[in-house]
């Protein structure tokens, strides 16, 4: 049933800086921008930003987690350009590693490094 995910979207609350900090920590620009709603293709998933999106909570109940490469790295990473921490790195097993921060506009983001998954 499920074709797997497409899309995860923010609330930033003010769109222009959510589009500059996002566009800092992804390296690219946004493939749609517009007042309602901003993307960015992010290794063929979409990471969108919606101002009339839920409210953000950093203890929503679904968590989504977008791959990277060095986890450690990529943790420093947000946390410099100003995320802060909500779950430190962890290892889930099978050389599987987790965490999450919170964007500077109170969204929780995930990230994964999983050397098992491969995109299709």
């Amino acid at each position: 049933m499920f074709l797997g995910l497409r899309t995860v979207i923010y609330n930033p609350g003010d769109l222009d800086k959510a589009k500059a900090w996002y566009r800092e920590v992804l390296g690219i620009d946004a493939y749609f921008d517009e007042p309602f709603y901003v993307g960015f293709e992010v290794g063929g998933y979409e990471l969108g930003l919606n101002p009339n999106a839920a409210p953000p909570s950093a203890d929503a109940g679904v968590d989504a987690y977008w791959g990277v490469a060095d986890i450690e790295q990529a943790y420093k990473r947000l946390i410099e350009l100003g995320a802060k921490p909500h779950s430190l790195i962890e290892d889930v097993g099978g050389d599987i590693k987790v965490a999450s921060v919170i964007d500077p506009f109170g969204n929780r983001v995930g990230i994964i490094q999983n050397p098992h998954f491969k995109a299709k």
